[in-house]
């Protein structure tokens, strides 16, 4: 078995050609949020994962293997509710008034500009039916928020911005 104990976050600091040839482990959320699971990776390996406690792996994740080689993590599509706003019944906003809700549930909820995603639940479907939000059962990726203080899916900013530093968007991080 294929020991793996330590993981690499997006693949930081490796060269792209690398991680694009690397084998791949494609989980779904319930896999990554574990710390220890077994797995078979794109070349038929059987792989033992042993992360610290509490560590959850993202897809796009890079995982290093004891034997030196490299898996890159595939978030597996899987059953979700895509939840989306009603254009003739509503705004928008009902979105941020869904996952206020949801969030007061504690329900695991991956946000995205455009629509919402939880995991299946026939009680919250009907919630948010009543709240005039289109709820539909799909096969996606999911990839839930990390929490306030659980390191955030992007990048975090729960530290003083005194180095300068790059994230592919454009938008100003000064904090007066």
């Amino acid at each position: 078995m294929l020991q793996v104990s330590k993981r690499i976050p997006q693949g930081q600091g490796l060269a792209r050609a690398l991680v694009n040839r690397a084998a791949t482990l494609t989980l779904d959320w319930d896999q990554r949020q574990k710390s220890r699971f077994d797995a078979t990776d794109s070349q038929g390996r059987h792989v033992g994962v042993f992360l610290p406690r509490g560590t959850v792996v993202r897809g796009g994740d890079v995982l290093l293997a004891q034997d030196g080689s490299f898996l890159r993590v595939v978030a597996a599509p899987q059953q979700v509710l895509r939840i989306t706003a009603c254009q003739a019944h509503g705004s928008p906003f009902d979105l941020t008034r869904a996952a206020y809700h949801l969030g007061n549930r504690h329900v695991p909820i991956e946000l995205q500009p455009d629509h919402l995603k939880i995991e299946p639940d026939h009680v919250l479907a009907d919630m948010l039916r009543q709240m005039h939000l289109i709820v539909r059962e799909v096969e996606e990726p999911f990839e839930p928020e990390a929490g306030a203080y659980g390191g955030h899916h992007g990048h975090g900013h729960g530290h003083a911005h005194d180095h300068e530093h790059h994230h592919g968007h454009d938008h100003d991080h000064s904090h007066g």
